[in-house]
């Protein structure tokens, strides 16, 4: 008697039905080019899932994110969904996954995905928290995750810069949109400037982001915290529209994606 493969190899060639699955991700970013795909040379989160979901299915499939984490940045709640012929049970899909996935990889969970879902365009809104370690000593375990920053911060001043970071603006001063010529009007509900143990924790919410915008607004909002930056003076940068008068982006291990909604669907960290 023939022995039959294990589950985890079954091919797209033994069936002709195709699903859409929509992943959950956590990554590590620091030894990653970013979630999108760079090109030959560059290690990604897309490449990475790409490249497994192939080897193990028989059948390539494209890989789309909610969201195009730079390089260095990680995440605790991103979400991606490919379609696929591979026969792997919807309940084994993330463990086959995981199996073959390097150590900072990781699907936290798989489902077959609602009719006409899409993981970047259904997004209604996502969260961003980025962590700065404040105090005289740096850390050997947040050391990949947290920007150190010795001097203590005036956090009244940064929530009152925080201020006018809120709601419907033009923010071409803080980033630049995925495409040359979109717009950069974006809508921020949420910033957050709060305190946790050592940390400072900057979250962040909104429909959606320029490119290197949260990292934008932490490094304004640090100058201000600082003293090096009036709180009233980063009205006059966003109002400004001019990208070189922004102060200089916060660094990118600092900065985690936590949370993705849609709806009626929430996918969190």
């Amino acid at each position: 008697m023939a022995t039959a493969l294990p589950w985890c190899f079954w091919s797209s060639s033994t069936t002709k039905e195709r699903r859409t699955f929509r992943l959950k991700l956590e990554y590590d970013g620091t030894d990653f080019a970013g979630f999108q795909l760079q090109g030959a040379g560059f290690r990604t989160v897309q490449g990475e899932l790409e490249t497994t979901i192939e080897r193990l299915s028989g059948e390539f499939s494209r890989v789309h994110g909610a969201g195009r984490t730079d390089a260095g940045v990680h995440a605790l709640g991103q979400t991606a969904h490919f379609e696929t012929g591979w026969s792997v049970p919807n309940e084994r899909l993330a463990l086959a996954l995981n199996n073959a996935l390097p150590g900072d990889l990781v699907v936290k969970s798989a489902a077959i995905a609602e009719p006409g879902f899409h993981s970047r365009f259904s997004a209604t809104r996502r969260t961003y928290c980025y962590a700065v370690l404040n105090r005289q000593a740096p850390s050997a375990l947040l050391g990949r995750f947290a920007l150190h920053q010795r001097t203590a911060l005036d956090l009244d001043s940064m929530r009152a810069g925080a201020s006018h970071l809120l709601g419907t603006h033009d923010f071409a001063a803080f980033g630049q949109p995925s495409e040359p010529g979109r717009s950069t009007v974006r809508y921020v509900e949420r910033l957050d400037i709060r305190t946790w143990k050592d940390c400072v924790l900057i979250t962040v919410r909104g429909n959606a982001f320029l490119r290197q915008q949260v990292r934008a607004f932490v490094g304004t909002l640090l100058k201000v915290g600082h003293g090096r930056l009036l709180a009233d003076e980063v009205a006059r940068i966003r109002d400004g529209q001019d990208r070189a008068v922004c102060p200089p982006i916060a660094p990118a291990k600092g900065l985690c994606l936590v949370r993705v909604d849609y709806r009626g669907l929430r996918i969190t960290g």
